[in-house]
């Protein structure tokens, strides 16, 4: 409808009178909200403040009663009374929390050595801390090849044994030293917490400490560098041992390989089995074979398989039995006691036998001890004395123990040396054999198979040649050398021994003609 524009403005100054009323209106409601939240938000405050407070009141009246009793408890109450509410009380404790902890410090007492415990449980944990804990901190311990790992202070590690599950955890105390110590630094003392239910304390206290300490002991050995000790007199020296050898190189019947290994693995876990049947946790063995058959080679294999150190006696060293008992006494655990060349070391391989045919062979034996005397020093180590060394009262004050003696000439040894029980496995290692040309190809030249191996066959098995003489012709003359000249050049040799041998064999007959 079309007014008058008086009507109009008046009707728009109405109206827009009656929009700014509204808002203003909006404004102070929404001042109004604001006041009531604000206050109803003090008001929450006052009463959590006051609610605290009253809490506190109460704890603090609660606390107070509590040691007012105590203080009477102590007072007035019969001591076997007490001993007996303690109990119960006691009980009652575990019963609400039946977590049982150990701990074990790294020094205990005084900080003169570390705990031996401590160091077999962080070996233990390594491998769970490295999979586990989230924060690793490693350390090179003196004598070991690798870094060790193990948990940060304050982690913690889940571990399992026959089905039962413990917790282990690391921590720290420190400690201020005195104003006037000379030693002003803080006192750091770490340790391990064992924490298992009470209901397996007697298999938590007893198979799995001691299956935490074995297995920690264990890979101490196997992580640690391994020694070669030799004596000087009635001391031992080392230095690192470092040979590389192992069966998988070592050129040998794969059959015989396999069964010696097998031997070595099977008495390494036999403790509880010696124990049982009464008899000292040690094995000999005897290797004979030439020279060049690969017997210290041997040794070193064995050494580095079961991860024991070596120790090199020199009989020709060791002033008389005395001084061997000693030295017996200081040889560690695990390790492998070698003689080489036992028919060569002392006059004892015959000791047993000295009933002579006539004056002259005295005569040339006087003659010859004179000559060894004045060579060296004279050694009074008898046989009986050797004998005693390897499987007498002695003998047992050390366990995992192999004995190894090796010879050129076994046949002259004394029975009684190498009988049964003294060296309990005899390994003969003779000349070269097709199986084991094949593990030196592969060693030497990279190679399992060539057209020439049939001929190496064939020759192998009409010549002796030892795998030393074997390896030298494998070995490449420089960094660019093929491997079909070295082949041919063993293939010579074999061929040149050959002809020695049929022209040997020749010569020797007809000396048998002529006689």
């Amino acid at each position: 409808m079309n007014l008058p524009p008086f009507y109009n403005h008046l009707y728009s100054y109405v109206t827009g009178n009656s929009e700014k009323t509204e808002q203003k209106r909006g404004e102070e409601r929404g001042k109004e909200r604001r006041k009531d939240k604000l206050d109803m938000a003090t008001s929450d405050k006052l009463v959590h403040m006051v609610t605290r407070n009253k809490y506190l009141a109460q704890v603090g009246s609660k606390i107070t009663t509590i040691l007012f009793v105590w203080a009477l408890f102590n007072q007035y109450i019969p001591h076997q009374l007490r001993i007996n509410i303690r109990r119960y009380f006691q009980r009652l404790v575990n019963w609400i929390h039946p977590l049982i902890q150990i701990k074990f410090n790294e020094f205990p007492g005084e900080r003169l050595s570390r705990n031996e415990a401590y160091l077999a449980i962080t070996r233990y944990l390594s491998s769970s801390s490295s999979k586990q804990a989230k924060r690793l901190k490693g350390e090179i311990i003196r004598n070991s090849k690798s870094v060790l790992l193990s948990m940060d202070d304050r982690e913690e590690v889940v571990d399992e044994f026959e089905g039962v599950k413990v917790w282990w955890s690391s921590g720290k105390t420190s400690s201020r030293p005195h104003p006037f110590s000379p030693n002003p630094s803080i006192d750091e003392r770490r340790f391990f917490n064992l924490t298992f239910h009470q209901r397996h304390r007697d298999l938590i206290t007893g198979s799995y400490l001691n299956h935490v300490i074995k297995e920690g002991k264990a890979m101490k050995s196997k992580n640690r560098q391994r020694k070669l000790y030799t004596n000087n007199g009635g001391m031992w020296g080392h230095v690192v041992f470092g040979h590389t050898a192992s069966f998988q190189t070592l050129a040998m019947d794969p059959e015989k390989k396999k069964e010696i290994m097998d031997d070595l693995i099977a008495f390494s876990k036999a403790e509880e089995f010696y124990a049982r049947i009464g008899r000292a946790w040690k094995r000999g063995y005897l290797l004979y074979g030439p020279p060049g058959t690969g017997k210290s080679t041997m040794i070193s294999a064995m050494a580095n398989l079961l991860g024991y150190d070596v120790y090199d006696l020199e009989l020709t060293s060791v002033k008389d039995n005395t001084e061997l008992r000693r030295l017996l006494i200081e040889i560690s655990s695990r390790s492998i006691i070698v003689i080489e060349d036992i028919d060569c070391s002392l006059d004892v391989t015959a000791q047993r036998k000295k009933t002579m045919e006539n004056d002259g062979e005295e005569e040339e034996k006087a003659k010859v001890q004179k000559h060894a005397k004045e060579e060296r020093k004279p050694s009074n180590v008898t046989l009986s004395g050797l004998l005693n060394f390897i499987d007498g009262l002695w003998s047992t004050c050390g366990g995992e123990r192999v004995m190894v003696f090796t010879t050129n000439h076994v046949e002259k040894l004394d029975p009684a040396l190498i009988r049964k029980g003294r060296m309990d496995k005899h390994i003969e290692l003779s000349y070269c054999t097709y199986e084991a040309f094949k593990v030196l190809a592969l060693n030497y030249l990279k190679l399992e198979s060539h057209p020439l191996f049939a001929t190496i066959d064939e020759l192998l098995g009409e010549i002796n040649m030892t795998p030393a003489d074997v390896a030298e012709h494998l070995m490449p003359k420089t960094n660019s050398s093929e491997a079909e000249p070295c082949l041919e050049s063993l293939i010579r040799a074999l061929e040149a021994a050959k002809g020695v041998a049929s022209l040997k064999a020749k010569e020797e007959a007809s000396v048998v003609d002529d006689n």
